[in-house]
Formats: C-alpha cells, structure tokens, sequence
C-alpha cells in the first residue's frame, strides 16, 4: 500500500448524509484518525523507510542533547545548587529542542501541507497539531531514550513527580502551538518571517529556563522572568523530575491562560491566511 493509499484509508471514511450532522464522538474519531495519518505521513516523508528512518525522530534531539552534556562533563563544569549537571542539562536541552523544533517547523507548514486539503475529512488545523504532536513525541521519547540508561548509572535521580513532569512537556507543547500557528500563518503572509524565526529562537534563549532555575535568580531577575511563559513549562519539567530539590516556580493558570490567548489568535490567523495558500 502507498503512501498515498494509507492517508486515504486513514482519512476518507464515510460522510454522513446530506443535511445531517455527525455526532460528536464519531466527528472526533473521525479527526483523530486523519491526524494520525498526518502524522504517519510526516514521519515518513522527513525520515523515509530505509537505514534508520523512524530513530531519527528521536534520534535528532538526543544526540543534541547528549552532545552537549559529554561537552560540559569533560570541561568538568558542574552546575551546583544540589543539582548534578548530567539531569540539569538533560531537561533543560529536551525542552528548549522540542521549543525550537516545534516553531522553527512551522514557517510555510500550511503551504507543504496545502495538497493534502483535496481529502474531505483533511483540514489544515489537522496538519499543524500533527506536525506539533509529532514533535513532541519524538522530544519525549528521546528524553526517555537518555534518562533510563543514565538512572541506571545513578548519574539522574528518580523522576519525583511523573504528573508534574509530563504536565511540562505538555505545557510548552500547547504553547508551541499556540506560538507556531502563528509563525505559520505569518509566513504565508510574508516569506522574510521565516527568515527571523532562528534568530529570535536564539534570543529568546535566557528567556526559557533552559540554563537555570528562578529560585537561583536575584529577586529583581525573578520579577521580570516569571511574566515568560516559557519559564514555567521548565520548571514544572524539572519539579517533576527533582522534586523540592530545586524549588520549582510556576503557575499552571497563568501558562493556561497564555496558551489560550496564543491558540486563539492562532486559529484565527490561520484561518485567514488559508486564503493564500499556494500548493507547494
């Protein structure tokens, strides 16, 4: 079965008859299986079928990721405050790779994505959230690639708080949605906002939390790093994993309430930038 066969037998299933709408389970059903199939599809069409394919979803951010933690162990930094530097990196290099994967993904996904609107059930809302849940996925399962061997080794404590952990990654998964349906809707409107994404990813950097803990911070710093919302998807992470260890800052409501606002003017944006769309 091609490629083309499988999203088909995913997506196309049976309308309902004119003048009748499908009840609210089997609509939800019904999507998602064609995000699945979007899913499927993007996975194979970015890693392909042969050599080592499907790893590589993983496999990118955990090399990023151990990359950085060999370098740092053999300058023989250690991060202090209690926390050893081999947890300290993995969760911060995880997170902040599944950030920038997440947005830097997203510039033109609707114009790849636009041949695929000719099957009926297919919606360009469904490609966006497949490609997002597919990168964090991927994220996720690379950070447990790494951890499990590595608490094997006690060189990474036990997780403290398994809730709290993935609650982060699902936090700063909503958020790049949010954020990334409007860098896609952007570069639809414009070819030079992809030209901006990598280096505002870069600036935004200090702004995340990937490299230290607000309760490390001066009071002065704290106030004024607490209004990022990309602060407390990472401290949530690291509660989950260090417990009060590291004193994680956070607050679940303000994050929601971000993420809403973000996925509001997202769908929106999206909506209205469908109208130029070009097939690619």
């Amino acid at each position: 079965m091609t490629l083309v066969e499988r999203l088909r037998a995913f997506a196309e299933v049976p309308q309902p008859e004119t003048g009748t709408r499908r009840p609210f389970g089997a609509a939800f059903l019904v999507q998602t299986r064609v995000v699945m199939a979007l899913m499927l599809r993007g996975a194979l069409s970015r890693y392909g079928h042969e050599n080592l394919g499907f790893f590589w979803l993983m496999g990118e951010p955990l090399l990023m990721t151990c990359g950085v933690m060999a370098m740092w162990s053999m300058a023989g930094m250690d991060h202090g405050h209690g926390v050893g530097l081999v947890p300290f990196v993995l969760t911060g290099y995880t997170m902040l790779t599944l950030w920038r994967h997440i947005v830097g993904h997203m510039a033109h996904a609707m114009g790849h994505g636009a041949g695929l609107m000719f099957h009926r059930n297919v919606r360009m809302l469904d490609n966006l959230c497949g490609n997002v849940i597919l990168e964090s996925l991927g994220g996720l399962s690379a950070f447990f690639i790494a951890y499990i061997p590595l608490y094997m080794a006690d060189l990474v404590p036990p997780i403290h708080d398994p809730l709290l952990l993935l609650g982060g990654w699902a936090m700063i998964t909503w958020l790049g949605l949010g954020f990334g349906m409007i860098i896609a809707a952007l570069s639809e409107f414009s070819e030079a906002v992809s030209r901006f994404i990598p280096p505002v990813m870069y600036v935004s950097i200090p702004a995340t939390g990937a490299f230290y803990m607000l309760e490390w911070m001066p009071e002065k710093a704290q106030a004024v790093l607490v209004w990022s919302p990309l602060v407390h998807p990472f401290e949530m992470f690291r509660g989950g994993l260090f417990g009060d260890m590291v004193g994680a800052k956070f607050s679940v409501g303000y994050m929601s309430l971000v993420c809403t606002i973000l996925t509001a003017v997202g769908l929106a944006m999206v909506r209205a930038a469908e109208k130029h769309v070009h097939v690619q």
